[in-house]
């Protein structure tokens, strides 16, 4: 699942927009979370409202979206050839 937002606000004042993140590291990883369909309801509050005012995570989280759909089309889905299985599955009974 896919999760769009959008930096739209209620006000017509926004935010004064700042041009450093202190945090990228924990906004990355929310970003990758509500990307991945994985995050809270909470989570994905604190991060919209990050969004409306920092330009670096903004413009991080259109480049992990824009990755994430680029990678999403090249992947090619492919069956697993049944021998290989088998095989898989009597080595993890050995190690077992």
């Amino acid at each position: 699942m896919q999760t769009s937002l959008s930096s739209s606000s209620s006000s017509d004042t926004k935010p004064e927009m700042k041009e450093h993140c202190d945090h990228r590291a924990d906004c990355l990883k929310m970003i990758q979370l509500i990307l991945d369909g994985e995050a809270t309801e909470q989570q994905l509050a604190g991060v919209k409202a990050n969004l409306e005012s920092c330009k670096p995570c903004i413009e991080m989280y259109h480049l992990e979206q824009e990755v994430k759909e680029l990678l999403t089309k090249r992947i090619e889905k492919r069956c697993c050839p049944e021998q290989l299985v088998a095989t898989i599955k009597s080595r993890i009974l050995t190690f077992s």
